[in-house]
């Protein structure tokens, strides 16, 4: 079966394959004219060639006229309030097929389908999503951006569903451009040489796995990389020290998923890391039978500056007891909405894992220190307790952690009175 995916990613690629090219629009006209233009042609021929126009003239953008471009898109291609609120008045009335298919016209934005014209493009889908990385800095100045930004993400979202994407191993032998994208992706634990990133892939227990689109063939979404142990490790120091005998596969009963990194900003809040932990536990399941348990080994980014703001603690008592304050943290730090205070804690509990071991001097690296102390935390990923963990973090907002875990945070719960 892995072949035959294998197979189908390798065909979906090969014809989906859209590279991106050098584009020096020779059509005078502006952006906003050429859209309009786009916008207006019937025909697909002279579509593709607009729509390769409107995105060379684009790329010639500077940052401000970009803004403008955004505004643009944000006001004059809006949606027709009147004219929706009458369409659903005459549907409301006749609702036969004509009537429905008038109110969804008119109550898509012509945004969209300007988006849509302009994937005609060879290697569109890649610069739609870079322009989607260059609109979302602008949203904190610019709030009512966040239309636009909504019908980008919806056909993103769309686009990239799970069914189109290819999840692929990276190895040492992957191509030079794949590989230097994962050094430079990597944002987690930094990636310093050629030798570090052979370490992460070439020996028998380490693995590293990203999913691709067709449409984006050699530049990753999202990696994970993975380090088959035996037993679950207390510090990062430990899975990447330099000069290590590594184990045989088959001596491995543990797969530790250390670093998970997305690559397109312009994909930011579309989720995969749900999709890539799954398909790479049954992957690693089916190829290793002998790995009873999947953990993540995973940081705690916000806890100092989370307890500096709530929590009266020195830093001297903080540093002696990090890992009881970074339990007490994941228990006990909520949002307004009542969710986790943590990003990392709440992707990893709404795919249904549990909060397993917090760890003393578990990255002793200057970010690792600056951020939490030096702590940090494995999520258990039991594959049989999964549904039942996400019903219960969905519909309660519970933090299921092991007893170990809630002991050290009722420990700092009685020294803080």
């Amino acid at each position: 079966m892995a072949s035959a995916t294998n197979t189908l990613g390798e065909l979906l690629t090969t014809l989906l394959d859209r590279r991106p090219f050098s584009r020096r629009p020779d059509d005078g006209r502006t952006i906003v004219e050429l859209s309009h233009a786009l916008l207006s042609e019937p025909t697909e021929v002279s579509g593709h060639q607009l729509a390769v126009a409107t995105l060379g003239r684009y790329q010639e953008l500077a940052p401000e006229e970009k803004s403008e471009f955004f505004t643009f898109l944000n006001d004059d291609l809006d949606i027709n309030a009147d004219a929706i609120a009458a369409c659903a008045r005459t549907y409301s009335m006749d609702r036969s097929s004509e009537n429905y298919q008038a109110l969804s016209a008119a109550a898509e934005p012509k945004r969209q389908e300007l988006f849509r014209k302009l994937n005609q493009a060879p290697g569109a889908t890649a610069e739609l999503v870079a322009m989607r990385g260059e609109l979302l800095p602008l949203l904190k100045d610019k709030p009512e951006l966040a239309r636009t930004d909504f019908d980008i993400t919806h056909l993103l979202k769309s686009w990239f569903n799970r069914g189109f994407l290819v999840l692929r191993q990276i190895t040492w032998d992957s191509p030079a451009s794949v590989l230097e994208k994962i050094i430079a992706y990597e944002a987690v634990h930094e990636i310093r040489t050629w030798d570090d990133l052979r370490r992460r892939l070439h020996p028998a227990d380490r693995r590293c796995f990203a999913f691709f689109h067709p449409a984006m063939p050699d530049d990753p979404l999202i990696f994970v990389e993975v380090a088959l142990t035996k037993g679950v490790p207390d510090s990062i120091q430990n899975v990447l020290v330099d000069n290590r005998q590594p184990l045989l596969e088959t001596e491995a009963n543990t797969a530790v998923f250390y670093s998970i990194s997305n690559c397109q900003a312009g994909l930011g809040g579309i989720s995969f890391g749900n999709s890539l932990i799954k398909q790479v536990v049954q992957n690693l399941t089916a190829e290793l039978p002998n790995l009873k348990t999947f953990v993540t080994l995973s940081p705690i980014p916000r806890l100092r500056r989370w307890l500096e703001k709530n929590v009266r603690v020195s830093a001297e008592e903080f540093e002696d007891a990090a890992h009881k304050f970074g339990a007490y943290y994941l228990l006990e730090a909520k949002k307004p909405d009542g969710l986790p205070f943590d990003p990392v804690a709440r992707f990893h509990l709404g795919n249904g894992a549990m909060v397993h071991l917090v760890h003393p001097q578990a990255d002793v690296s200057p970010n690792g220190i600056s951020q939490s102390g030096g702590a940090m935390v494995n999520y258990l990923y039991d594959p049989a307790k999964i549904p039942q963990n996400i019903e219960r973090y969905r519909l309660q907002n519970e933090v299921i952690a092991t007893s170990q875990v809630k002991s050290l945070a009722k420990q700092v719960a009685k020294d803080l009175g």
